[in-house]
C-alpha cells in the first residue's frame, strides 16, 4: 500500500498563492503518476494535475493551465502544487493520489488517496 499526506493549505485571499505538498511513503515504487485533484462543496472530483515519478511528464487539466505548477522531489517521496492567481471558485479540499498506470490523465486510474487539505480562498 502507499500512504499519502497532504499539507499546505489554508486560508487565503484572492490573487495570493499557496502551495500543497504531498507525501508519499509505503511501496511508492508501485507509483507510475501521482495526481492532485479537488472537490468543492456540491462539485465533483475533479483531476488538476498529474506528474509521472521517473520522467518527470505532466499533465494539466486546461482549466489549470497557466495557473498552477506541479512538481516532484523523488529523494523525498513529495509532490507539490504551486497555485498563483487563486480565486474564490479555487475553494475546495485538495487531494492527492497515485495511478499505477498510463494514462496518468485518466481519473479513474488512481487508486491511493490521501485524506486532503482545505484550501479557502476570500474575496
Amino acid at each position: 500500500q502507499v500512504q499519502l499526506v497532504e499539507s499546505g493549505g489554508g486560508l487565503v485571499q484572492a490573487g495570493g498563492s499557496l502551495r500543497l505538498s504531498c507525501a508519499a511513503s509505503g511501496r511508492t515504487f508501485s507509483s507510475y503518476a501521482m495526481g492532485w485533484f479537488r472537490q468543492a462543496p456540491g462539485k465533483e472530483r475533479e483531476l488538476l494535475a498529474a506528474i509521472t515519478w521517473s520522467t518527470g511528464y505532466t499533465y494539466y487539466a486546461d482549466s489549470m493551465k497557466g495557473r498552477f505548477t506541479i512538481s516532484r522531489d523523488n529523494a523525498k517521496h513529495t509532490v507539490y502544487l504551486q497555485m498563483n492567481s487563486l480565486k474564490p471558485e479555487d475553494t475546495a479540499v485538495y487531494y492527492c493520489a497515485t495511478s499505477s498506470s498510463a494514462p496518468m490523465s485518466v481519473a479513474t486510474h488512481y487508486d491511493y488517496w490521501g485524506r486532503g487539505t482545505q484550501v479557502t480562498v476570500s474575496s
